[in-house]
């Protein structure tokens, strides 16, 4: 079992805000508004990343990355923060983690007393609910990420139903909800709160984790615990979990009954100025894929044949197959599959295309998971900026 490291992490207030050091600048291509952005690596713990937002941080992994592996490594795993209060400094020894509400025991429990639960671990995808949003047309008020708010990891910790059972769930209990160190920095706004159904928050696949990658996880990435909640957007992965609240009602808090809610449509899709349309609280991942190979506008010698490599998603549910195109989607190619890692993966898929003429040429992908979904070829669109999974187009110039 890994260990936590028995000293107390330091944070500055500098190397939370300090990007003055940018490495590189790059261009997105975002087509509604501004594309450049710098990269830093003053940011702990993490190598260079592209900066989206000093505080709270908002740190986007370079596409390239995605290239070099299934797993994204810790220190180019994004950083996405609610809040700009992150404590500069947490005692491991001293950490507890609160479980209270309608339980028959309420807890209070050290790292340790955690780490003698079974442990668990699993390959999974955590995507933040705006990944990609700069790409939406027209342009979408929020965090303007291109497709690096997502990382793949493979995940340490002990089952939030082993926790929960410890409690003693109530038998009017019917959510369970959590929340973490970070807090807002002025007094009216509301804590940061997520809550999973309590079947889900029992289903034994959701997880209380305290390492990444086989290593404890990243400050920025929520040391000490972060909850797993696989399949699922990382809006509901809350960092620095501390404490976690079993309900006997519906959550009615800001985070569940305003925000992070998505039109009740298929892809939550609705046309740009639509009103009146229903809503439910974000949940699932839609399948995805990205050529990683090759970035866009790259080129590429005619008359070679083109081997082609990316990554797939299959949100919650493994990836069943992944095809590519070069002819707008009147015909597709099924690409290889690569190790299967766990349902909840990246997965990586390659393909050998025949040489291809001089002149463009625009490859696209679809994944389709085991439940039969498939990426479509239109983008959908909303007044949050979530949910994207059309099939992304990356055009190369053969030459």
């Amino acid at each position: 079992m890994i260990l936590l490291p028995r000293r107390t992490v330091l944070l500055g207030a500098a190397a939370l805000a300090g990007t003055a050091r940018a490495q590189r600048t790059v261009d997105l291509g975002l087509p509604g508004g501004p594309s450049q952005r710098p990269t830093s690596n003053a940011f702990p713990q993490k190598g260079e990343m592209i900066v989206q937002r000093v505080r709270p941080p908002l740190l986007e992994t370079p596409f390239e990355v995605f290239d070099q592996g299934v797993f994204t490594p810790n220190d180019r795993f994004f950083v996405r923060w609610h809040y700009g209060d992150i404590p500069a400094s947490i005692d491991p020894a001293a950490f507890r983690l609160a479980v209270r509400g309608a339980v028959t025991k309420p807890l209070s429990l050290s790292l340790d007393e955690l780490k003698k639960l079974p442990p668990i671990e699993y390959a999974a995808v955590n995507q933040c609910s705006g990944n990609s949003r700069g790409l939406f047309e027209p342009r979408i008020a929020g965090a303007q990420w291109r497709h690096g708010a997502m990382g793949n990891a493979r995940w340490t910790g002990v089952r939030l139903k082993d926790v929960l059972d410890r409690a003693g769930v109530k038998p009017s209990a019917v959510a369970a909800r959590f929340g973490g160190l970070d807090a807002p920095l002025v007094p009216e706004a509301p804590d940061y709160l997520k809550s999973l159904g309590i079947d889900h928050a029992r289903d034994g696949e959701v997880m209380i984790a305290w390492a990444q990658n086989g290593e404890p996880l990243p400050w920025l990435n929520g040391f000490p615990l972060r909850l797993i909640v696989p399949g699922w957007f990382s809006t509901y992965w809350v960092k620095m979990l501390s404490e976690i609240e079993v309900l006997d009602k519906a959550d009615e808090n800001y985070w569940m009954a305003k925000a992070y809610r998505v039109p009740d449509t298929p892809f939550g899709h609705v046309e740009p100025g639509a009103q009146g349309f229903p809503t439910k609280p974000i949940s699932t991942m839609p399948p995805r894929s990205w050529l990683t190979s090759h970035a866009d506008g790259a080129r590429i010698g005619a008359g070679q044949a083109l081997e082609l490599r990316g990554i797939a998603l299959g949100g919650d549910r493994g990836v069943a197959k992944v095809e590519v195109s070069v002819d707008a989607g009147a015909s597709w190619r099924e690409a290889r599959l690569g190790k299967d890692e766990g349902r909840y993966s990246f997965h990586r898929f390659d393909l050998t295309l025949p040489p291809p003429s001089a002149g463009a040429l625009a490859v696209l992908t679809r994944c389709t998971n085991a439940s039969g979904a498939t990426q479509p070829m239109k983008p959908n669109w909303n007044h949050s900026g979530y949910l994207r999974n059309v099939a992304e187009t990356v055009r190369l110039v053969a030459a």
